[in-house]
């Protein structure tokens, strides 16, 4: 009964994800070993991570990745893709967005720049990163209207703020 009534309390509170977390603490016995702190814990981190999943879910959708389930932790590194690990671990810390650098990624039709991109993309949202997937041609495509209407300042510092992933086959 007074379980219910502290449901309802973390709902009209708006803390639905520590009254979900609650609520699966009463029906879990495993959970009942915990002393009460680590229960709140587990109870309190629920609810911290809620909005911060639900802005990294935000970032990765608008980000409008061609491959959505790309993931640098998927990477497949065999010799003939002459892929640099190192290189690639780097590349994930994000420290060329701090630089105001981009990646540029270049390779043959078919040999993965999409998915590399999109990866970093994805990489780039989990350190809450703004990010736009942009094809080359796209992007040269909006630099070129941009100019003939006079806004050219206004999309590079749009994108200045967000990272690029500029790809092209050769």
């Amino acid at each position: 009964m007074l379980d219910q009534v502290t449901i309802n309390k973390l709902h009209d509170m708006k803390l639905s994800a520590m009254a979900e977390a609650f609520r699966n603490q009463i029906l879990d016995q495993a959970v009942a070993n915990l002393s009460f702190e680590e229960r709140f814990g587990l109870i309190v981190d629920i609810e911290w991570t809620k909005p911060k999943n639900a802005h990294l879910a935000r970032l990765i959708r608008n980000a409008g990745f061609s491959e959505s389930d790309a993931c640098i932790e998927n990477i497949e590194y065999a010799a003939d893709r002459k892929i640099d690990k190192t290189q690639i671990d780097n590349l994930t810390t994000c420290n060329y967005i701090q630089e105001k650098h981009n990646i540029i990624i270049l390779g043959a039709a078919g040999a993965g720049k999409s998915y590399l991109g999109c990866a970093f993309g994805a990489a780039a949202c989990r350190k809450f990163y703004a990010t736009k997937y942009i094809r080359l041609p796209e992007l040269l495509n909006d630099l070129a209207v941009a100019k003939g209407e006079g806004t050219y300042q206004q999309l590079r510092s749009t994108r200045r703020s967000a990272c690029s992933f500029w790809m092209n086959g050769y």
